[in-house]
């Protein structure tokens, strides 16, 4: 991260983001609300690493990003599922 100029003392929090984020996605836990926040990580983490404008080789990771922002898109869009906790009975929080 310190080679494309992004500080290392925000790995730490990019880390949590995508383990909690990822179980949070996974169980339908705040879906909507983690989905939109890794559309903004992918988008923006495309767009700093991923700089195909000046090396052709980085198109395709560019766009793995950009397809990723899309499938969590879907998610924001569309809600965590039928057989997710925001969507059990039981479901309090």
């Amino acid at each position: 991260m310190e080679a494309m100029g992004v500080p290392g003392m925000l790995l730490p929090f990019v880390i949590a983001l995508e383990l909690f984020g990822g179980i949070a996605i996974l169980l339908g836990f705040k879906a909507r609300l983690i989905a939109v926040l890794f559309v903004g990580f992918n988008i923006v983490s495309a767009l700093i690493f991923h700089q195909f404008w000046i090396d052709e080789s980085q198109m395709n990771p560019f766009m793995k990003n950009i397809a990723i922002a899309g499938g969590f898109l879907m998610i924001f869009v569309h809600g965590a599922g039928a057989y997710s906790i925001e969507n059990s009975k039981t479901h309090k929080i």
